[in-house]
């Protein structure tokens, strides 16, 4: 349904060095880079992550959040550990989330602009 999605930051540098290291074990990377965007996908930008004068205040209670499919557990495991290693905040570690489904395995971090991620895969990936 969706071609893309855009966020504002406020620091590119910051935001590059935190979303190279959270994606890369999911399969994606840093497809375009110039000053004030950067865009990361697999084959093509699916997450534009613009440098903007007033990024959206973080807003825990909003519901927003963003998930990236991830291939397997292990991969879940190492974008969770990439995220607190890299400045990110835990929002729930790996593991199965049995509300949202039998076969649900995700974990959870905040960026340092205060967006939530995701990563998920099926427990069977």
């Amino acid at each position: 349904m969706l071609d893309h999605v855009s966020i504002g930051v406020a620091n590119q540098s910051r935001s590059k060095a935190f979303y190279d290291a959270v994606l890369a074990p999911l399969g994606y990377s840093c497809l375009s880079e110039a000053p004030g965007s950067l865009g990361y996908g697999h084959e093509q930008v699916a997450l534009w992550i613009l440098e903007v004068e007033r990024p959206v205040p973080a807003d825990m209670a909003s519901g927003l959040h963003f998930c990236f499919t991830a291939p397997s557990r292990d991969s879940v495991h190492a974008f969770h550990a990439a995220a607190l290693a890299s400045g990110g905040d835990d929002n729930g570690k790996a593991g199965l989330r049995a509300d949202y489904g039998d076969t649900y395995f995700a974990a959870f971090a905040i960026d340092p602009d205060g967006y939530r991620i995701e990563a998920y895969c099926s427990a069977e990936g």
